[in-house]
C-alpha cells in the first residue's frame, strides 16, 4: 500500500491545495489538506464496478465555496454550544452565534476552511495521510494553544481508522470529529439501509437541539436502534429526521474523565450499517461515550458530486465525538483538556460485504 499525491487546487493567495489517495485491494479514500477533508471512500464491487460511498463535491472550489461540512474535521468544539458561551475556571468565553443562539461546530471559521500540514504516513499493513496544525490561543474565542495531529489510515482488513490527538497549554473544551456523509448505496435515500446500534440511551435536547442534560430510554421509541431496523421505518415520528446524540458504551457516569479519552486502546463496536441492495456494510468502533446520528436532515438542493442534486435524508452521519453542549453541563463527562495532558480519540469504519 502506498499513497499517491497529486494537485487538488489553489487558494486565492496562491496556495496549493493537495489530494492523497489511499488503496488496498478492494478500497480506496482520498482526502486533501484542505480542512483535512475525507473526499471520497470508493468501494469495490463484486462486478467490477466501484461506488464512492462519501457524499461530497467533485471540486475543490465547491469545498471552498459551500459549508455543508461534507467529509470535514469539525472543531474546536464538534456539534453544538448552547447560546454561544460558557464559563471556564471563573471566566466566560464568548462564541459565535453561527446556528441561531448557539455556536456551531466552532463557529464562522471552523477547521474546515484552513490548510493543514499534511503528511504521507507508510507502515507494514497500512498507509494513510497524518494532518498537523496549531489551533492558537483565542481561535474561535476559545483558551489555550492546541496542538492538533489527525490521522487517517487504512489497513488492509478494510478498515479506516481516524485518530485525533490535542495537546494544550491552557485548559479549553476540545472536542474534534469528522463529519462524513455516508451512503453506502452510493446515491439515493439511506431509508432502506438498515441500523444497528449498541445503544440504549440517547441525549434529550430542546427546540435549539441543545441537550437538557437527561439521558432518555431509546426502548419503545423511534430512536431504538437496539435491532436491526431501517433507518426510515420511524423517521416521520422524529420531526424532520434525527439529529441525535446516542450514547456509547465508552459512557460511565461514574468516570468524570470518560467523556476525554486520554487511552485509545479500549473501542467499543457502536454501529453496524447495511445497504441491502449492494450489501455493502459499516461498522463503527469508538472509544467516545456519544455519537451524534444525522440523517441528512437539511441537505437537500445540494449540488454534489458529478452534478447530482442531493435530497434530504440521502445520507447519515455517524459522528464520535463528546456530548454536545458539555461545557455548560456540569453532570455529563469533561470535555476540558488540561496542560499535560494528551487527548487520544480514535474511530474506526471498517467496511466488508454482506449478501
Amino acid at each position: 500500500m502506498k499513497v499517491t499525491k497529486q494537485k487538488f487546487g489553489l487558494l486565492g493567495d496562491g496556495t496549493r491545495v493537495n489530494l492523497f489517495t489511499v488503496k488496498n485491494e478492494s478500497m480506496s479514500f482520498s482526502c486533501t489538506d484542505y480542512g483535512a477533508t475525507i473526499t471520497s471512500i470508493v468501494l469495490n464491487n463484486d462486478d467490477g464496478s466501484k461506488t464512492d460511498v462519501l457524499l461530497g463535491y467533485s471540486t475543490f472550489d465547491k469545498f471552498v465555496n459551500t459549508r455543508s461540512f461534507f467529509g470535514v474535521i469539525v472543531g474546536r468544539f464538534a456539534n453544538r454550544i448552547g447560546n454561544a458561551k460558557f464559563t471556564l475556571d471563573g471566566k466566560e468565553y464568548t462564541l459565535d452565534k453561527n446556528d441561531g443562539p448557539n455556536t456551531l461546530h466552532g463557529g464562522f471559521n471552523g477547521y474546515d476552511k484552513v490548510i493543514w500540514d499534511a503528511k504521507p504516513v507508510s507502515k507494514k499493513n497500512c498507509a494513510g495521510v497524518k494532518f498537523t496544525r496549531l489551533s492558537p490561543d483565542g481561535e474561535q474565542g476559545f483558551p489555550g494553544n492546541v496542538k492538533l495531529e489527525i490521522t487517517y489510515l487504512l489497513d488492509n482488513k478494510n478498515n479506516l481508522t481516524l485518530y485525533y490527538t490535542a495537546t494544550t497549554d491552557k485548559a479549553t473544551p476540545i472536542n474534534i470529529t469528522n463529519h462524513a456523509f455516508f451512503n453506502l448505496a452510493g446515491n439515493g435515500t439511506v431509508h432502506k439501509h438498515i441500523m444497528e446500534m449498541n445503544s440504549t440511551k440517547y441525549l434529550e435536547v430542546n427546540s435549539k437541539l441543545i441537550p437538557t442534560g437527561k439521558l432518555l430510554d431509546v426502548k419503545g421509541t423511534a430512536f431504538d436502534f437496539t435491532k436491526p431496523k431501517e433507518i426510515g421505518k420511524d423517521i416521520k415520528q422524529t420531526g424532520v429526521g434525527y439529529d441525535h446524540c446516542y450514547v456509547t458504551e465508552m459512557y460511565d457516569p461514574e468516570n468524570p474523565q470518560c467523556g476525554l479519552p486520554l487511552d485509545a486502546s479500549d473501542l467499543v463496536n457502536f454501529a453496524k450499517v447495511k445497504d441491502p441492495s449492494t450489501g455493502h456494510v459499516m461498522e463503527v468502533f469508538t472509544n467516545m461515550e456519544g455519537c451524534q446520528f444525522y440523517s441528512g436532515n437539511y441537505i437537500g438542493k445540494t449540488i454534489g458530486k458529478n452534478g447530482v442534486e442531493y435530497k434530504a435524508h440521502d445520507a447519515f452521519c455517524l459522528e464520535t465525538q463528546c456530548f454536545p453542549d458539555t461545557p455548560n453541563k456540569e453532570k455529563f463527562p469533561t470535555c476540558i483538556l488540561q496542560p499535560g495532558q494528551k487527548m487520544k480519540a480514535k474511530t474506526v469504519y471498517s467496511f466488508y460485504t454482506e449478501k
